[in-house]
């Protein structure tokens, strides 16, 4: 499994338009949202705009890396006959599973860095170093999340189809989760649907730790469900189509 996972990394490393998007593209979303302020109060947060998008962003960037390489890698392996040949191994499906999440989540971690440079320097982001690392950790550990869901769609989807989907829920999931826009200013009933997503419970991680506070339960709770939920159907997903071939 080892092997798997830096080959994986070593693929996506050089995918440079992958890079781009998963790694660059959130810091400059970022400086164009707060280009017009910064100190600026989000209603119903208790956080700057500076401090609030800076978490959405970090999130959103570790999104893309994980959910976006792994449909789409994964359908593809499915087609060229990639994956038929890792059955021929004596890697389990789990152990195909658990390294496509390990990789990605590892993708991941620039995106994240990168954004915070970047609210460092240009906008005078400051926090105490337990809040830094904390919050770099948080939003790595909840990538697993949507990495597994990577996964999954990878396997649920046609080379054809995996795009849209992909597209579909990476799109709906940032916007309904409030990683474009303040939740807050959603009506009730938008809201309370967004309070279920798990991009809602990953982007409420790093909001906490900003105000200095511990992560919510329902928070941790949701994006623990959610990652077995993910894992489990992808495994199970593998195996179904290893019995298929």
């Amino acid at each position: 499994m080892t092997g798997l996972i830096r080959l994986e990394l070593t693929r996506a490393l050089r995918n440079r338009k992958f890079m781009f998007f998963s790694v660059l593209y959130p810091a400059l979303l970022f400086i164009i949202i707060v280009n017009s302020g910064g100190a600026e109060q989000v209603e119903g947060t208790g956080l700057t705009l500076a401090t609030f998008f800076m978490v959405s962003m970090a999130s959103f960037g570790a999104l893309t890396a994980v959910l976006m390489g792994n449909s789409e890698r994964i359908a593809k392996e499915r087609e060229n006959g990639w994956v038929r040949q890792l059955r021929l191994t004596t890697l389990p499906g789990r152990g195909y599973v658990l390294a496509k999440i390990a990789s990605a989540a590892v993708v991941s971690l620039p995106a994240i860095v990168v954004v915070f440079v970047v609210a460092a320097v240009a906008k005078d982001v400051r926090l105490d170093a337990w809040q830094w690392v904390a919050l770099t950790f948080a939003i790595w550990a909840g990538s697993l999340v949507f990495a597994a869901l990577g996964v999954a769609i990878g396997y649920i989807a046609t080379g054809d189809a995996v795009r849209p989907i992909t597209m579909l829920l990476y799109f709906g999931l940032s916007l309904l989760g409030g990683l474009w826009m303040p939740a807050t200013s959603f009506p009730d009933w938008l809201r309370h649907i967004s309070s279920w997503l798990p991009t809602h419970a990953y982007a409420g991680l790093g909001q906490a730790i900003e105000r200095g506070d511990a992560p919510g339960g329902k928070d941790l709770s949701l994006l623990v469900v959610y990652f077995l939920l993910f894992a489990g159907g992808a495994a199970w997903l593998y195996r179904k189509d290893t019995r298929k071939a």
